[in-house]
């Protein structure tokens, strides 16, 4: 086995260190299939508007996801390519009906 000591791995920790929770991987994994608005997410997954807010903009400064204004509402995307591929990985996506 090989190891690669002069690599370093900041980053790609930081990306695993955010998808570690259960809400925010959630929502990582239904933005993969589909760009929607807060309302959307936080009434998919049975939460408050605060709470899915907050993990947002934890996702969002984290470089993950991305907002784009579409007249008075945010629609939010994966931006990231890691993240992606990682919930492409483990964490099929979410099927909630509009």
């Amino acid at each position: 086995m090989k190891f690669d000591i002069n690599r370093e791995y900041g980053p790609e920790a930081e990306i695993f260190k955010v998808l570690g929770h259960p809400v925010r991987l959630k929502i990582v994994a239904g933005l993969c299939s589909k760009e929607c608005n807060v309302k959307h997410i936080w009434e998919c997954l049975g939460l408050p508007q605060a709470t899915v807010s907050q993990h947002l903009a934890l996702l969002k400064n984290k470089g993950i996801i991305e907002g784009r204004r579409e007249g008075v509402e945010v629609r939010y995307s994966v931006v990231h390519p890691l993240a992606r591929k990682l919930i492409e990985l483990v964490a099929p996506p979410t099927d909630c009906k509009e």
